[in-house]
């Protein structure tokens, strides 16, 4: 099968990380894909190192005239079996280069971001009509597509983003050698988030947490794993300079981007998921993977992943007293630590494991395809 992912943005965070996970899993399973995204973009540079066959399309607003020329023209010389787009925004210049081209081929978009626009406009149905299916990543990103788009229940799928346990298995790592490499002690307590540098993911909740506690408990160090993405350098360097400002600085470390992910994670003893509205929350599943217990925002896609009580504890949104809480009962506590740990490794292995989405994915593409195919030779007869 030869298939088209579309992911024309020009940051790079979970969306664009998942896109490149994503095509490598299905190369694994003997799929043809290759990758339309903006030229010089972060996703354009590490698909270019993993050797994948990539196309671009400069696209800054809605209306691209000449980028749907392009893209149609690229439609009729590969003639791709299906088409699948991971930004909603895309739709502006896949449909109609679709139409263009007179490419049949069925239309997937992943949803992985909420939006408050009303989508039921002329313009907008026309986008939709031509979506085979949307998945959306969460049960509240299924119920945003739903209510905001003229999509039927029938065309939006449930399918939760998924990880690689093999990869991320405590099992294969050691605490010491990222401990080792900041200078963190053995009977220091390290509390970790892990996000890009925008305001919605809860840096400041962070920070003012780590200045409370701090005040109370002598032997903590906290971390955050991530790096600004496009247009968020200013955002950055705020919280850095909020940490010298609650003179944190020989207690917080800024690692910066880091590809040992898990080496990172396996350092920690809690992780912190303070993000005000998340459709999913693909760090804080490789964190459970990784047996951390964490102090979660209770809302939105993290009640997909996380149980109150069982694999995590959660907080109520934006309260950061009750979030400084939460995380002082694990401080506490090692026991707590353990027991939380292994219960979100397991409820990962059980729900959110990359085989468990790359075969669901696999089915509904063929499901697409073959109706597809069906259809159109019943027109053509």
């Amino acid at each position: 099968m030869r298939i088209l992912f579309t992911c024309l943005s020009r940051s790079w965070g979970g969306l664009e990380s998942f896109t490149l996970q994503t095509t490598r899993l299905l190369y694994k399973n003997n799929f043809s894909v290759e990758l339309l995204c903006y030229p010089g973009s972060r996703l354009h540079n590490e698909a270019k190192k993993l050797g994948l066959v990539t196309h671009t399309a400069r696209t800054r607003w809605n209306f691209h005239p000449l980028q749907i020329m392009k893209l149609s023209i690229l439609l009729k010389q590969k003639n791709y079996d299906l088409i699948h787009t991971q930004l909603s925004k895309d739709l502006w210049t896949v449909v109609p280069a679709l139409k263009l081209g007179c490419c049949n081929a069925p239309l997937f978009l992943s949803k992985q971001v909420g939006s408050f626009v009303n989508k039921k406009d002329f313009l907008h149905k026309r986008l939709y009509n031509r979506v085979t299916y949307a998945i959306a990543i969460s049960e509240v990103i299924k119920e945003n597509l739903i209510n905001t788009t003229t999509l039927k229940q029938d065309k939006v799928i449930l399918l939760h983003n998924g990880i690689d346990t093999e990869r991320f298995d405590p099992a294969k790592y050691s605490s010491e050698e990222i401990r080792n490499e900041f200078n963190i002690k053995k009977n220091q307590i390290l509390i970790g988030m892990m996000a890009r540098f925008t305001p919605g993911k809860g840096h400041k909740e962070f920070l003012t947490a780590a200045k409370t506690l701090t005040n109370k408990y002598d032997n903590l160090r906290f971390m955050i794993i991530g790096e600004a993405s496009f247009g968020e350098d200013k955002y950055a360097a705020h919280i850095k300079n909020l940490a010298s400002e609650y003179n944190l600085s020989d207690k917080f470390i800024f690692t910066g981007y880091r590809e040992d992910t898990p080496n990172v994670l396996a350092a920690l003893d809690i992780f912190a998921f303070p993000s005000h509205s998340e459709a999913f929350g693909l760090a804080l599943v490789e964190a459970m993977a990784m047996e951390k217990p964490s102090v979660c925002t209770h809302s939105d896609g993290v009640l997909d992943i996380s149980i109150d009580g069982i694999t995590a504890f959660h907080f109520r949104n934006n309260d950061v007293i009750d979030f400084i809480c939460k995380l002082e009962q694990l401080i506490k506590s090692p026991g707590l630590r353990t027991k939380l740990g292994k219960a979100a490794r397991k409820r990962v292995k059980e729900k959110f494991d990359s085989v468990i989405f790359t075969n669901k994915l696999i089915e509904t593409y063929f499901e697409a395809t073959n109706n597809s195919i069906y259809s159109s030779k019943l027109i053509n007869n």
